[in-house]
């Protein structure tokens, strides 16, 4: 009994473990796992210019709906071969600064994506994108206050070549657009983007 009973368990075991590489692990990149962390950075261009920066030189800054610097960081999860889901929260911002002053356009994103795997290095996804903290602020000698926007949801559509399994180039589009809350003006926040994403 004792005999058949081992060789039971054996065969559940196998068993398991054949499911598990049906279901994801054959056409792993080596040296990868399931279930990453990633922190990536990048820049990004379009959308309406809110403001413009005028330093003494007379040298000029547009402060784009779009612009400029993304950072964020978050999990990305092989679903299985073709797909993978990836969560991030960010921070987004345009700005121009000087010893006198600070004008900048800022948000915090979180996203959700989705991805096909085209293969080994190249997939493509999209997903949502949710924009909060939005506010276009000035400081020192810039002669406005801050203007608040409300939060907001838009769509994300990206391609990302895996450079090595633990780094990634992505081109982007995002369809932002965002209202301010006091006298409800509208200004749009499209642009693409181009990023590298690290993996740990």
């Amino acid at each position: 009994m004792q005999t058949s009973n081992c060789i039971l368990i054996g065969l559940a075991a196998a068993s398991l473990g054949a499911a598990h590489a049906q279901t994801y692990g054959v056409d792993q990149p080596i040296g990868t796992k399931p279930l990453r962390f990633l922190f990536g950075a990048g820049l990004t261009f379009g959308g309406d210019t809110m403001a413009t920066a005028t330093y003494e030189n007379g040298v000029e800054i547009d402060i784009d709906g779009g612009g400029t610097i993304v950072m964020h960081a978050g999990l990305d999860y092989r679903v299985s071969p073709e797909f993978s889901v990836q969560g991030t929260v960010g921070y987004h911002v345009d700005s121009a600064s000087a010893r006198n002053g600070d004008l900048r356009f800022e948000r915090v994103p979180f996203e959700l994506l989705g991805y096909y795997h085209v293969n080994d290095k190249v997939r493509a996804g999209g997903g949502l994108r949710f924009v909060t903290n939005t506010a276009l602020r000035c400081s020192g000698a810039c002669r406005f206050g801050d203007e608040k926007f409300e939060d907001t949801t838009s769509a994300v559509a990206e391609l990302e070549y895996m450079y090595t399994p633990r780094m990634g180039f992505k081109l982007r589009y995002v369809n932002d657009g965002f209202k301010e809350k006091t006298w409800g003006y509208r200004v749009k926040g499209d642009h693409v983007g181009l990023l590298a994403n690290f993996y740990f």
